[in-house]
């Protein structure tokens, strides 16, 4: 069963050595620091929708490619994308992977693998001060949620 997470079709091996995405050479013809009008006019409309409608509005690779916008500036994100919600399944389960794990797949380098923690570790911030701000035993979902998000997919 293979997903396809809204991306076309194309075969893209799942596992390859560590390496940095952001190193990766630009289309020919490209001026460096410069994307193609058609992933910069994707990239602000994406963000556009994010404002607009918060992230209910995105599904999870839409998400995904939000976060790596960052990490990879002058490339199209929708491959790696791909590669990551194939292989670990959803947007919690990539953003809550073991680096060991993120480092296997093809594409994720040191940038990428700092965005996604990063992501990680202000959820954690956030669920925390949500149980630490209020009383226990009246926020029992808060505590589970906060649970949920500290000790998922360990």
């Amino acid at each position: 069963m293979t997903r396809t997470h809204g991306f076309h079709d194309g075969s893209l091996p799942l596992f390859a050595p560590s390496g940095d995405a952001d190193e990766a050479a630009l289309p020919d013809g490209l001026p460096q620091g410069r994307l193609p009008s058609y992933i910069a006019d994707h990239r602000a409309r994406l963000r556009a929708r994010f404002r607009e409608g918060g992230a209910s509005a995105l599904p999870d690779y839409e998400m995904l490619e939000l976060v790596l916008f960052r990490a990879m500036p002058r490339q199209d994100v929708k491959p790696l994308v791909r590669l990551l919600l194939d292989t670990f399944g959803d947007f919690n389960r990539v953003i809550t992977a073991a680096p060991a794990r993120l480092a296997l797949v093809k594409g994720v380098g040191e940038a990428v693998m700092t965005e996604l923690k990063i992501v990680e570790a202000a959820a954690q911030r956030m669920m925390r001060a949500r149980v630490m701000h209020r009383p226990v035993l009246s926020s029992w979902d808060a505590l589970l949620d906060y649970c949920h998000t500290t000790m998922a997919h360990r």
